[in-house]
């Protein structure tokens, strides 16, 4: 007998809203669905927490998908499994870009795929890019809450701290690539093959980790100082609204 579950992130085959936020730790999924009026936590297994509700009139999922792409892309075809077709990630990055400030925002146009997972999916050659409309969304979205913004392509990682190996940063930073994250290029990669609509902002939680090594001289990575939560709050609201500006483009 088929269970009325999906088995990893544990959400309902059906009945969900067509639209989804999704965020990497759990506890941030509890404050973005605390925005949310009649809210619902649907499912919470491992690291998938996920809740439904109404932002702005329209029903939304917010869910959480942990940290790293092999985990991630287990929520993300879970939840288009269950109908969601339209899927936002809000996470934190690492800038790799001069002037761009911590707690700013980065709208994602594509991503390197270096996710350590996307590539057991399609050939390397297939691109990681996020649907234009999702740009353009989180673009008017952030501009009118009066949120600084800036559009690039990011680097999806797997690795988050440096090991023993040279990883082409430098290249990246040479090719103008704005902020490095885990997640992403995995999203991409899936939502453009299904035929979801997909993109994501990230919020600037600190440098890029490899330039973190020496803890006494930078005072170490800190993603929960104040300016970061902000970013957070504030992208998590942008990601929300531009949910619903997507929904009008489509008629939902």
């Amino acid at each position: 007998m088929t269970s009325d579950l999906l088995p990893i992130s544990r959400i309902p085959r059906t009945g969900l809203p067509a639209h989804a936020v999704v965020v990497g730790a759990p506890e941030r999924a509890v404050d973005a669905a605390a925005l949310l009026e009649d809210r619902v936590q649907v499912a919470q297994h491992r690291e998938y927490l996920t809740f439904t509700g109404t932002w702005q009139g329209l029903p939304v999922v917010v869910a959480s998908h942990g940290v790293g792409a092999p985990g991630a892309v287990l929520l993300f075809q879970e939840l288009a499994d269950a109908g969601v077709r339209t899927i936002l990630r809000l996470g934190t990055a690492g800038a790799m870009q001069a002037g761009i400030e911590d707690g700013s925002l980065v709208i994602a146009q594509a991503a390197v795929r270096d996710d350590g997972v996307s590539h057991q999916l399609l050939p390397p050659e297939y691109p990681a890019f996020a649907a234009p409309e999702t740009v353009l969304a989180l673009q008017e979205a952030a501009e009118q809450a009066g949120v600084p913004y800036h559009r690039g392509v990011v680097w999806t990682r797997a690795a988050f701290q440096p090991g023993w190996l040279d990883l082409p940063g430098d290249t990246y930073v040479r090719a103008g690539v704005a902020a490095i994250e885990m997640e992403l290029s995995a999203l991409m990669v899936l939502a453009s093959a299904r035929g979801l609509v997909a993109g994501g902002a990230l919020v600037v939680d600190g440098a890029n980790a490899d330039d973190l090594v020496d803890v006494e001289a930078t005072g170490g990575y800190d993603p929960h100082r104040k300016v970061v939560t902000d970013g957070v709050a504030r992208g998590v609201r942008v990601s929300l609204d531009a949910l619903c500006l997507l929904a009008k483009e489509d008629g939902r």
